[in-house]
C-alpha cells in the first residue's frame, strides 16, 4: 500500500511539470565545409522565445508557431554536438525575447 501512495505521489509531482515544457525538436547537422550546426523546429502553437549557445556564445531569437529556426553554425571544426546547448520556453513567460529576430 505505500507503495501505491509513493507511486502516486510522484505521478502527481512529475506530470504537470512534464506537461508545462514546450514541445521542440533539434536537429544536428554538418555544413557542406564540415562545421556542425545546430536548427530548431517549434512544434506548438504557441511562440517560443529560444537559445543556441556554442561554448558559452549565445544566439537569442524568437520561433514563431510551428516554424523551423535557421542552421546555427560553429565558427571551428572541433566543435561538435556536445558544445551545443539549447533552450526553449513560451515567449509569454520571457517578454525580453520580444526584442529578438523571430523565425
Amino acid at each position: 500500500m505505500k507503495i501505491t501512495k509513493y507511486f502516486c505521489t510522484a505521478l502527481i509531482i512529475i506530470s504537470p511539470l512534464s506537461m508545462a515544457l514546450p514541445r521542440v525538436t533539434i536537429t544536428f547537422g554538418e555544413s557542406a565545409n564540415g562545421f556542425t550546426q545546430v536548427k530548431i523546429k517549434n512544434e506548438t502553437f504557441e511562440p517560443l522565445a529560444c537559445f543556441v549557445a556554442i561554448d558559452g556564445h549565445k544566439t537569442k531569437f524568437q520561433l514563431l508557431r510551428k516554424s523551423t529556426s535557421p542552421w546555427v553554425t560553429t565558427t571551428d571544426k572541433r566543435f561538435n554536438f556536445r558544445n551545443f546547448s539549447t533552450w526553449c520556453d513560451y515567449l509569454e513567460i520571457h517578454p525580453k525575447y520580444n526584442a529578438y529576430q523571430a523565425y
